[in-house]
């Protein structure tokens, strides 16, 4: 069994507010590669209207997740949700409790592996 993390987390975009969303996302992925190396994936996706973004986030252990969550929290949780409303958040991988305390507020689906593999 590994130990990584991921998850996807979905948000609505409200009115007015892709253009603001975008430029955030360059800022939040700026710092996130340049202060998390252990941060493997951070990559957001916004559907052709605008409307709906989604992140995927994919890390080697949870230590590496709380330590984003950390960064996350103090610089840019607020201003995020100034313009999106959350939607859902799927977490696969084996997040540790700590980890589990400091998303339940995304109220999040945790889903079990039961089987595949990952190269």
């Amino acid at each position: 069994m590994t130990s990584s993390v991921s998850w996807v987390f979905e948000v609505a975009v409200k009115a007015g507010e892709t253009d603001n969303l975008r430029k955030l996302i360059t800022e939040m992925a700026e710092r996130a590669e340049a202060n998390e190396p252990d941060t493997l994936t951070f990559e957001w996706t916004i559907s052709a209207d605008g409307a709906t973004a989604q992140v995927h986030e994919r890390y080697p252990h949870s230590h590496a997740a709380l330590t984003h969550l950390e960064s996350f929290n103090q610089n840019f949780a607020d201003r995020l949700m100034a313009l999106v409303e959350p939607q859902r958040m799927t977490v696969y991988g084996n997040p540790d409790e700590a980890l589990r305390r400091e998303l339940a507020g995304a109220d999040p689906v945790f889903m079990e592996s039961a089987g595949g593999f990952t190269r």
